[in-house]
C-alpha cells in the first residue's frame, strides 16, 4: 500500500507528487482523485511537440492512459523518476539506466550526439541538442543511415568516384544534410561499368565487324535508305507478277502534274513519296542513274559506305538478291549495336569505364557503407533521446497541471493554461486562457460564476483570442469596445479589445456599493429625462413666443391667466407629502442619544447593502475554474474553486510603490468647489460641536424623553408632628 499525501488548497483536496515513487504509483490512484482527466494538445503554455509525443493516438488530446504510458516509458530508461518532480532544462547523462537495454541504447546515442556537436565532455544533454539532426551529424563521418559522403575518403581517386556516382545516379541525402551514396547505387555503378565493357569487347569480333571500322558507317547508310530500297524491289517483284500493275506502280501522270505545278527542288518533300527509281519487272537498282532526286544523296552515301566496302568500287547496280545478302552481312553488327547498354556510365569515356570495371575501389566504398550502417541503432535512437529530454523537462510540469493544479494555486508559478497577463482599467488579470470561439466558449464558461471579459488580441498581422477573469475591483468601466494591453508568456505585448462580457459579481466591495450606484444612476437618468423634457418644452415655448412677437400686430393681447385652484391644491398635497416623509425620517431619531446617530446610519446602510452583499457572497463562493477550461477542451474532474482570497490574488489593483512620494496638490483641481465643500463641512462641524456643548452644559439632549416628576405623597401624622 503506497502512502499518499493530500493537500487542501482553496477547499480542494489535491494529491502531492513528492517523488518518483508517487509517479510510479499513479496508475493505482483512483482517477476520481485526479483533478483533470484530459487536456488539449494545443493552446497550452507547454511545448506543443512534447504534448504531441505524449498524445500517442494523435487525436489532439492527452488522456490519463497516455500520461501513465509516458511515465512507464521514462521508468524503463531512467535510474529513478525523482528528478521528474523537480526537472532541470538539461537531462544529466548520469540518470540514464545502463542496466536496461533501452537506457543503455539512449546513453550511447546521447554520447554520439554530443560528440557530433563537439561536446564530447558534456555531462548532460538538452532538447536543443537533439532537435537538429543535420547539426548533430554535420561533423560525423558515420551516422548510421547507410549513406556515405565524399568526406569519408582520404584519397582523391576514391573521393572523385563517390562524386561521380552522385553525379550519374543522383545523391541520397545523408543525415548531415550532404549528398551521398548508398550500397545499391554503388553496386549499380560498378555493375553498369562492367556490362558496358563486356558489350564493347563483344563488338570487336570478325563475325560482328564484317568490314572492320567501316561496318558502323555502312550500317548507318543502310538504315537511312533501307525502307526505300525495300519498296523499290517490292514494286519490281509485283510488276513481274502482273504487267498491268506497272503503270500504277510508277505513279499516275496526274500526280506528277500536281508536283510539276510548284517550284521544285531536288529535295522536295513531294518527290520523296515517288519510287526510288523507274519500276520494271526484274530490273536491278541502278546506283548512279535514273534515281529519284529526293533520294540521290542517300543513294550516294549507300554506294560509298556500304556497296563499295562489300562489293567493290566497280559496282553500279544492285539486284534484289545482292541487297538481301548485304543486309544479312550487316545484321550481326546491327544486333550488337541494338544491344548497347543504356546506362549513365555509358556517357563516360571508354577508358574511364574500363578503369571503373576493374572494381579497384568497390570493396573500400562498400566497407565504409557497412561501417556506417553498424551505428544505425545508436543514430536511430536520436528521436528517443529527444523524447526523453522533453519528458524530463516538461512531464513534471504537465503532471502539476493534470494530476493536481498545484501550479495554478502557487503564486510563484504559472499554470499551463494561463496565457499571460492582461492590463485593463488600473488592474492586471493573471487568469487569461486561450480560446477559439468566444460565443461557443461563453455558453459553458458562464457556469463558472466568474466575471469574464472576452478579448481580441492583435500584434501586427498576428491575431488570437483570450478570455480574462476579473476577480477584484468593480465592473463600472468594463464594457465591449474598450482597449487594454496583454503580455503573453514570452513577454510579447498585444493590443487587447473587449468584445464580449459575461457579467457576475466581482467582489463584495462592488456588491456593497452597488445599490447606491444604481440609485445614483436612476437619479441621473431621471434628471436627464426631466432636463431633456424641460429643454424640449422651453424650445417650444420660445418658438411660440417668437411667433407671437412676429405676429403682434395681428393678434389681440391675451388676458392674464388666472391661477387654477386645482394646481394650487396639487402643490399643497405635494408639499404635505414631502413634509410627512421628512417628519417620518426625523421620527426615527426621536428618543435616540447623540452617540446612537452613527449606529442608526450604519444600520440603514447595512439594511440597504446586505441583500446585495449576501447574493454576491453566495455567487462568489461558487466560482470555479472548471467550466472555463472545459469549454476549451479540458475534462476537469474536480471543483477547482476560486474563493474570495484566492480570487483577489488573481487580479491585482493599482498600488503606489512602497516609499513613493505622493503629492495630493492637484494644479487642475476645482478650487472654488473645494472651498465650498470645506466651508460646508466646517459649518456642520461647528454647529454639531456648538449644539453638543450647549446640550452637555444644560443637560438638554435632543429628542430625549422627559421623565415625569414623581408625585409627592403626604407624610404620616407622627412624622409631621416630629417635623414640627
Amino acid at each position: 500500500m503506497h502512502q499518499w499525501k493530500f493537500n487542501r488548497i482553496s477547499g480542494l483536496d489535491q494529491v502531492e507528487l513528492r517523488n518518483g515513487s508517487d509517479l510510479l504509483n499513479l496508475k493505482f490512484l483512483d482517477q476520481k482523485l485526479w483533478v483533470a482527466l484530459s487536456c488539449p494538445v494545443k493552446g497550452l503554455e507547454l511545448d506543443e511537440k512534447t504534448l504531441a509525443l505524449i498524445d500517442t493516438d494523435k487525436n489532439g488530446r492527452i488522456r490519463v492512459p497516455e500520461v501513465l504510458a509516458a511515465i512507464e516509458w521514462c521508468a524503463a530508461r531512467l535510474k529513478n523518476l525523482d528528478d521528474l518532480t523537480k526537472p532541470q532544462s538539461a537531462l544529466p547523462l548520469a540518470l540514464l539506466n545502463e542496466e536496461t537495454p533501452e537506457g543503455k541504447l539512449l546513453l550511447g546515442s546521447s554520447k554520439h550526439i554530443l560528440q557530433g556537436l563537439g561536446k564530447a565532455s558534456a555531462t548532460s544533454i538538452s532538447v536543443e541538442d537533439t532537435v537538429d539532426p543535420q547539426k548533430i551529424f554535420s561533423t560525423t563521418v558515420f551516422n548510421g543511415d547507410g549513406i556515405i559522403t565524399a568526406d569519408v575518403a582520404s584519397d582523391d581517386a576514391t573521393k572523385n568516384t563517390i562524386l561521380e556516382i552522385i553525379a550519374l545516379y543522383g545523391g541520397e541525402t545523408d543525415r548531415s544534410g550532404k549528398p551521398g551514396i548508398n550500397a545499391a547505387k554503388t553496386e549499380q555503378y560498378f555493375k553498369d561499368a562492367a556490362a558496358h565493357v563486356a558489350w564493347v569487347d563483344a563488338g570487336t569480333s570478325a563475325a560482328v565487324n564484317a568490314v572492320g571500322e567501316k561496318t558502323a558507317p555502312a550500317l548507318e547508310a543502310i538504315r537511312s535508305i533501307r525502307a526505300k530500297v525495300d519498296d523499290y524491289f517490292a514494286r519490281c517483284s509485283l510488276a513481274s507478277f502482273d504487267q498491268r500493275a506497272l503503270s500504277a506502280l510508277n505513279r499516275q501522270e496526274s500526280e506528277y502534274l500536281v508536283v510539276a505545278s510548284k517550284d521544285l527542288t531536288l529535295g522536295a518533300s513531294e518527290m520523296s513519296g515517288f519510287p526510288l527509281s523507274r519500276v520494271e519487272a526484274g530490273r536491278p537498282l541502278s546506283l548512279t542513274e535514273g534515281l529519284n532526286p529526293a533520294w540521290a544523296a542517300s543513294m550516294a552515301q549507300l554506294r560509298r559506305d556500304a556497296i563499295v566496302p562489300f562489293f567493290g568500287a566497280d559496282k553500279i547496280t544492285l539486284s534484289s538478291e545482292e541487297w538481301s545478302a548485304l543486309c544479312q552481312k550487316i545484321a550481326p553488327f546491327e544486333q550488337w549495336t541494338n544491344s548497347r547498354p543504356v546506362t549513365p556510365v555509358a556517357s563516360l569515356p571508354l577508358a574511364r569505364i574500363r578503369e571503373i570495371a576493374t572494381g579497384a575501389q568497390r570493396e573500400q566504398i562498400l566497407k565504409w557503407i557497412q561501417q556506417d550502417a553498424a551505428v544505425a541503432a545508436e543514430s536511430s535512437a536520436v528521436g528517443d533521446v529527444e523524447r526523453l529530454a522533453r519528458y524530463y523537462r516538461d512531464l513534471g510540469t504537465l503532471l502539476r497541471n493534470f494530476v493536481n493544479f498545484s501550479d495554478f494555486y502557487n503564486p510563484d508559478t504559472w499554470a499551463t493554461f494561463q496565457a499571460g497577463k492582461l492590463y485593463f482599467d488600473s488592474r492586471s488579470c493573471d487568469l487569461c486562457v486561450h480560446i477559439d470561439d468566444p460565443a461557443a466558449h461563453s455558453i459553458l464558461a458562464s457556469l463558472s460564476k466568474c466575471y469574464l471579459a472576452y478579448c481580441d488580441l492583435k500584434r501586427g498581422s498576428e491575431t488570437q483570442k483570450i478570455v480574462a477573469c476579473f476577480s477584484q475591483g468593480d465592473s463600472d468601466y468594463l464594457m465591449a469596445g474598450r482597449n487594454g494591453l496583454f503580455y503573453d508568456r514570452k513577454g510579447k505585448d498585444w493590443d487587447a479589445t473587449i468584445t464580449k462580457i459575461v457579467d457576475f459579481p466581482i467582489s463584495l466591495r462592488q456588491a456593497f456599493w452597488s445599490p447606491y450606484k444604481k440609485f445614483t444612476r436612476m437619479i441621473e437618468e431621471q434628471v436627464t429625462k426631466r432636463a431633456a423634457a424641460a429643454e424640449t418644452k422651453a424650445d417650444a415655448t420660445l418658438g411660440l413666443a417668437a411667433g407671437a412677437v412676429a405676429n403682434a400686430d395681428k393678434t389681440k393681447p391675451a388676458e392674464p391667466k388666472k391661477i387654477d385652484v386645482g394646481t394650487v391644491a396639487a402643490l399643497g398635497v405635494a408639499v404635505g407629502a414631502i413634509g410627512t416623509a421628512f417628519g417620518y425620517f426625523l421620527g426615527l431619531f426621536k428618543g435616540l442619544a447623540w452617540w446612537q446617530f452613527p449606529l442608526l446610519i450604519v444600520g440603514i446602510m447595512l439594511a440597504i447593502s446586505l441583500p446585495s452583499v449576501a447574493m454576491a457572497w453566495i455567487k462568489l463562493r461558487h466560482r470555479t475554474l472548471g467550466p472555463i477550461l472545459d469549454a476549451t477542451g479540458w475534462a476537469v474532474n474536480a471543483r477547482v474553486k476560486i474563493n474570495i482570497p484566492f480570487g483577489t490574488s488573481l487580479t491585482q489593483r493599482a498600488r503606489l510603490p512602497h516609499g513613493s512620494i505622493h503629492t495630493l496638490r492637484d494644479p487642475f483641481a476645482d478650487k472654488a468647489a473645494a472651498r465650498r465643500r470645506m466651508w460646508i463641512i466646517l459649518m456642520i462641524i461647528f454647529a454639531v460641536a456648538a449644539y453638543g456643548t450647549y446640550a452637555y452644559k444644560t443637560r438638554h439632549w435632543p429628542f430625549k424623553k422627559e421623565m415625569p416628576a414623581p408625585e409627592k405623597t403626604p407624610a404620616p401624622d407622627n412624622v409631621q408632628q416630629k417635623a414640627g
